[in-house]
């Protein structure tokens, strides 16, 4: 059976994508913050901690090792920063830090012990906020950017492990919301529903790159 560790695995997307891969067939490595929420994922391992912290990535990799080795790696735990979101002219800069932190540099070494480790495949979850100016959306929006671009270099670094940027779409989850304070979010599709896609990429294992759900949910 292969091995995924999944990242801000408690909620969301991240719940989601451990139920739909653990239907799958697959064994499961999942963190989140929350050890109590993460608890009722029932997931293989369930790791509490913090994806900032040094030697919870490491106890990751050590648990999934112990089922055979990490054969997926899913950077999904991200932070949105302060909400509402300020301008980039009034972004409190320590709070800029935290937030690339958690969405750039915590999957970037996280993905370095798995390449120790022998991972054959890496997902970054991303965001179109990413790609488009959107007022408002400065700091999480250029720290996606930011991950984007570690995930183009360590494709082209690292021929044979696939390296995709997964943008699931606006989600009905509690960042979403986050970033809408006071706004009704309940037009946007509950994270379950794209889980058919990421099996699909799953099984077609396209060449490394940017990644758009949306597109495989497309019948062909």
């Amino acid at each position: 059976m292969p091995v995924a560790i999944i990242t801000g695995a408690s909620r969301g997307l991240g719940r989601a994508l451990a139920t739909g891969l653990a239907g799958a067939g697959w064994q499961l490595v999942v963190d989140g913050r929350d050890a109590a929420t993460l608890a009722e994922v029932g997931a293989t391992t369930a790791v509490p901690g913090d994806v900032t912290d040094p030697a919870h990535r490491a106890d990751l990799i050590a648990a999934a090792n112990w089922l055979g080795g990490v054969n997926l790696l899913v950077n999904n735990a991200g932070i949105l920063g302060p909400s509402p979101q300020p301008a980039l002219a009034d972004y409190p800069l320590t709070a800029l830090r935290d937030v690339y932190e958690v969405n750039v540099f915590a999957p970037l070494a996280l993905a370095q012990l798995a390449l120790g480790a022998g991972v054959g495949t890496i997902v970054n979850v991303t965001s179109d906020a990413a790609i488009e100016p959107y007022p408002g959306w400065g700091g999480y929006g250029s720290a996606k950017a930011a991950i984007e671009q570690v995930s183009r270099v360590l494709a082209a670094e690292q021929p044979r492990v696939r390296v995709w940027a997964v943008d699931p779409g606006d989600l009905r989850t509690r960042m979403h919301q986050e970033a809408f304070p006071g706004e009704d979010i309940t037009d946007r599709p509950l994270p379950e529903t794209v889980v058919p896609a990421f099996l699909r990429l799953l099984a077609d294992r396209p060449e490394s790159g940017r990644i758009r759900l949306a597109d495989l949910l497309v019948t062909r």
